[in-house]
């Protein structure tokens, strides 16, 4: 029985959960879609599926499975591509997870160029506040924020982008006054849930400083605090891609600017460097030159 057939009729199932609708996909009867699964299960030593009455779900064997499925399946697209044509194509579907924030901000728009340029490809942009499981939620490439990776993780850094101590006029207006670090204990803060969440680590001439502020709002997206700055909420630690054009029309004022917040880094991380599919590491390049260019003017731009 065609293996690689076999492989396609588990990532249809996979998709669809449901073997009928698989079969209808693929234009072949539900006995063939059923026999093609009990041959990959027999082939891979694993069962791969659960079966319901109503639906059709992944064991744990079933979501190494599928990522692998995929890449093959790329692959052997890519191999027929190679064979008929003097330019490989790049083609085929790829789910990216990333912030909210970078999202809207940066990613969106370097995907879409990405897609004009190769427009056999296709991207599913989940977006997502946590570190995603790459094999169980079927992520090609997470899009992270983080100065400290997993370094099990295959990772490749994709730009950095600095951080902004801001607020806005009308909450300065009534505010105490702020003239050095210890000043930030007496003001009202809009801090992220999971970074600098009761205190805000600053480099001040040359030493880092961490400083006890009073988090009047929590948030684990930069989106939210950024819309509760603009309201008057407090002072905020927020990405410069993310507020460099409000710190340019005047809607947020930069605060100690002789105090930098840190800095992160912005890295792709994906399952493994063999095997990997054209469209993902063309994707990778797009990201890394794109993305790595978009931050930099955003940090520019917020210091000037």
């Amino acid at each position: 029985m065609d293996r690689l057939r076999a492989l396609q009729v588990l990532v249809e199932v996979a998709e669809r959960g449901s073997l009928t609708q698989a079969a209808e996909a693929l234009g072949m009867s539900r006995a063939m879609v059923s026999r093609y699964l009990e041959h990959v299960e027999t082939w891979l030593g694993a069962r791969l599926l659960q079966r319901t009455t109503r639906r059709v779900s992944l064991t744990e064997a079933g979501s190494a499975a599928l990522l692998r499925a995929r890449q093959m399946l790329d692959l052997a697209r890519e191999a027929e591509a190679a064979a008929g044509a003097p330019q490989q194509q790049a083609r085929g579907r790829l789910r990216v997870t990333a912030s909210a924030s970078l999202a809207q901000a940066c990613l969106a728009a370097a995907v879409a160029e990405f897609l004009a340029q190769h427009p056999a490809c296709e991207v599913e942009l989940v977006v997502v506040e946590r570190a995603v499981n790459l094999v169980e939620e079927r992520i090609d490439l997470a899009v992270r924020i983080s100065n400290q990776l997993d370094p099990g993780l295959v990772a490749r850094p994709l730009g950095r982008f600095a951080s902004v101590l801001c607020a806005a006029p009308a909450y300065l207006a009534s505010a105490p006054a702020l003239a050095v670090p210890a000043d930030l204990r007496q003001h009202r803060c809009v801090t992220h849930a999971y970074v600098n969440r009761t205190d805000y680590a600053l480099q001040h001439q040359g030493e880092w400083l961490r400083v006890p502020v009073r988090a009047v709002l929590q948030s684990n997206d930069a989106a939210v605090m950024r819309s509760a700055a603009l309201a008057g909420a407090g002072l905020a630690i927020l990405p410069s891609y993310l507020v460099a054009d409000d710190l340019r029309a005047g809607r947020l004022r930069r605060v100690l600017p002789d105090c930098e917040p840190e800095s992160h880094g912005v890295h792709g991380v994906y399952l493994s460097r063999q095997y990997q599919p054209l469209a993902l590491r063309l994707l990778l390049d797009a990201l890394a030159e794109r993305l790595g260019a978009a931050l930099a003017q955003a940090d520019a731009a917020a210091r000037s």
